[in-house]
C-alpha cells in the first residue's frame, strides 16, 4: 500500500493557511502544521517528513536560519521557501541554501500543489541516504547486540529498530527491509532471553537499573505530574489498550500540532502481557498476586465468567487513596464508537477533576477482530498495514477528538498503555486440560504438557507477583514470535492463527511500551 506523503508546514501566521492545508489534505497529503522554526526542528529531530513548507519571516528562528539547520540534519529534504519579500539578496540566499524551490506570497493551492509534484523525486534520495544510514547503523546496533545490556539498553535498541522499520517503509529496497526483519528477530531472540533471566530478581524488587514495570507505573510517575501541577490544571490518563511503539510513532504526529512532548519514558509490562494482567496491575499500583489477596472482591480468576476488567475504577481509586491524593478523580472506559462519542460530548464535566483515567479499547479489539474476521485479515495482513490501520481509525476517532479537547483546556494528557501486540508465526504444542486457558502466549493450569526448552516457565506464580487458582497450578510464557496451540486438531489452529497479533507473552512489541506526558502548546 502506498504510504501517504507526509509535508510539514511551518509558519507563524499558520492559521490563515488553513485553507491551503485542508486542499492539500483533501488531496492526498498528510499536513503537520507549526508555528515557528523552532516547533518545526523539534519535529525532524524524530520524524520522517517528505517535504518542508518554510515561512521566510518568521520571529525567532527566521526561515533562512531554520533551513541552514534542516539542511544539516537532513541535507536531501526538500524544502520550499515561502515569503513575501522579492528582495533579490534573500533568494539568492536562499538558493545557496539548496532550497528546493522558492514561492511568494500570496500563494495559491495551484502553485502549492505543483510545487509538491516538482520536488518529491527527492524521495529517491532521501531513500537512497536512509538505506546508507541503516547499513551503518545495522553494524553498530549489531556491535552493541554483542555487548552486555541492561534494561535501558534495550528500550533503546528497540526504538532505533521501530525507528528505521518507520523509516525504510518509504524504500524499493526489499533487500534492506529483509536484513531490518533478521536483525528484529535476533534482538527479539536476545530481548526474550534477558527478559526471562531477568524477570524474577525485578519483581523481588526495584532496583538502580530495573526499568518500571506495571505494577510500578502508576505509583512512581503519577505523583511527579500531580506535584507538577502547580497551576491546577486537569490531568487526563489515557490507556489506549494493546499500543504498540510503532503504533504509537504512527499516531504521534497527529498531535503535535496541539502538544509538545514534556517527557517520554518507555515502560516495561509485567507478565504475562494480557489486559487482565497487566491493566488491573497498573490500575492497582499492586502485582496480580496482591490484589487478589488484598481485594479478592476485585481480581477475576482465569476460570470465571465475564470481564476480567470491570473493577479498575476501584482499584484506581484505591490507589490514589494510597498515594494520599487529595484532589478530585474520574475513570472513564470506552470499548465502542458510542462511547467515545457520549465522552466527547460530556467532555466538560470532566474539567472539574484533578484527574480523569480514560481507558480506550480500540486497538486491542482491532487485533482481536483482525484474527476473526477475514476483511481485516486481508487489511491488516502485516506489521505496515496494521499500523497504517491504526492511523487510520485513530485520524478519525473520538480519541482524536477527545485529545484536542483536553489541549483546548490546557491540560497535561499522559498516553500510555498496559502491553502490546507481536505478529505470530511459530506453534508449540501443549497439552492441557478443560480449566487450561484459551490464551495463545501463555497458559496457565495443573498438568500442563510442553517441552521445556520452548518455553518460559514459572512454577512458583507467587514469587512472580502471580495468583495461583490452585494448589499445583503452573503458568509456561510463549517467547518472540511463538504461539501455543493444542495438539487437538493442531494444524487447523496452526493455520488458523498463523500471522495473527496476539499477546500474553515475551518480546520486544508486548514487553517495552509507551508512556509519554504532553503539554498542550
Amino acid at each position: 500500500m502506498q504510504r501517504t506523503p507526509r509535508i510539514l508546514w511551518a509558519d507563524d501566521e499558520i492559521d490563515l493557511l488553513r485553507p491551503h492545508i485542508l486542499f492539500l489534505e483533501g488531496k492526498g497529503f498528510h499536513v503537520t502544521a507549526v508555528n515557528s522554526g523552532v516547533e518545526a526542528l523539534d519535529l525532524l529531530a524524530g520524524e520522517i517528513y517528505d517535504l518542508v513548507f518554510l515561512d521566510e519571516q518568521m520571529p525567532g528562528i527566521n526561515g533562512l536560519e531554520t533551513l541552514q539547520r534542516i539542511k544539516d540534519q537532513r541535507p536531501h529534504l526538500p524544502v520550499i521557501m515561502i515569503t513575501k519579500s522579492e528582495e533579490e539578496h534573500i533568494m539568492e540566499e536562499a538558493i545557496g541554501s539548496k532550497i528546493s524551490d522558492y514561492l511568494i506570497k500570496p500563494v495559491n493551492p495551484n502553485q502549492i500543489l505543483l510545487a509538491i509534484k516538482k520536488n518529491l523525486d527527492e524521495k529517491r534520495l532521501v531513500s537512497e541516504k536512509a538505506m546508507t544510514d541503516y547499513q551503518r547503523e545495522f553494524r553498530e546496533l549489531t556491535m552493541q547486540m554483542m555487548g552486555r545490556l541492561d534494561a535501558s539498553d534495550w528500550m533503546g535498541i528497540y526504538q532505533r529498530l521501530v525507528h528505521w522499520k518507520l523509516e525504510l517503509e518509504r524504500s524499493d529496497d526489499d533487500g534492506m527491509r529483509d536484513v531490518l526483519e533478521m536483525q528484529f528477530k535476533d534482538a527479539d531472540r536476545q530481548f526474550s532471553k534477558f527478559y526471562q533471566e531477568s524477570y524474577p530478581e525485578w519483581m523481588a524488587g526495584p532496583g538502580e537499573d530495573y526499568p518500571t514495570l506495571s505494577h510500578r507505573l502508576l505509583p512512581e510517575r503519577l505523583p511527579r505530574n500531580l506535584l507538577e501541577n502547580a497551576s491546577k490544571r486537569p490531568v487526563y490518563l489515557v490507556v489506549i489498550d494493546n499500543l504498540r511503539m510503532d503504533q504509537w510513532r504512527m499516531i504521534e504526529p497527529l498531535l503535535l500540532n496541539r502538544f509538545r512532548v514534556a517527557r517520554s519514558e518507555p515502560y516495561f509490562s509485567m507478565l504475562p502481557t494480557a489486559t487482565q494482567y497487566a491493566r488491573n496491575a497498573l490500575f492497582a499500583g499492586m502485582t496480580p498476586a496482591e490484589i487478589s489477596r488484598v481485594f479478592p472482591q476485585y481480581w477475576v480468576d482465569e476460570d470465571e465468567e465475564g470481564s476480567k476488567n470491570k473493577h479498575e475504577a476501584a482499584l484506581f481509586e484505591q490507589l490514589l487513596k494510597r498515594l494520599d491524593f487529595k484532589g478530585k478523580s474520574g475513570y472513564h472506559k470506552v470499548t465502542n464508537l458510542a462511547a467515545g462519542r457520549k465522552l466527547v460530548e460530556q467532555f466538560h464535566q470532566t474539567k472539574q477533576n484533578d484527574i480523569t483515567a480514560v481507558v480506550y479499547n480500540f486497538v486491542d479489539m482491532l487485533s482481536h477482530a483482525r484474527t476473526e474476521m477475514e476483511v481485516l485479515k486481508e487489511l491488516a495482513g502485516d506489521d505496515a498495514a496494521y499500523r497504517s490501520l491504526t492511523l487510520s481509525w485513530f485520524e478519525h476517532s473520538a480519541l482524536k477528538g477527545l485529545l484536542d479537547q483536553m489541549a483546548d483546556s490546557g491540560a497535561r494528557v499522559i498516553i500510555t498503555t498496559d502491553h502490546g501486540t507481536v505478529r505470530v508465526g511459530s506453534p508449540i504444542q501443549v497439552k492441557g486440560d478443560r480449566k487450561t486457558n484459551s490464551n495463545l502466549r501463555y497458559k496457565v493450569g495443573r498438568n500442563l504438557g510442553y517441552k521445556s526448552q520452548d518455553v518460559f516457565e514459572v512454577k512458583d506464580p507467587l514469587a512472580l507477583g502471580l495468583p495461583r487458582p490452585q494448589v499445583s497450578s503452573a503458568y509456561i510464557f510463549a517467547r518472540e514470535n511463538d504461539y501455543l496451540v493444542y495438539p487437538n486438531n493442531y494444524h487447523h489452529f496452526v493455520q488458523y492463527y498463523r500471522d495473527t497479533f496476539q499477546h500474553g507473552g515475551i518480546s520486544l512489541e508486548e514487553v517495552i511500551i509507551p508512556w509519554v506526558e504532553l503539554d498542550p502548546i
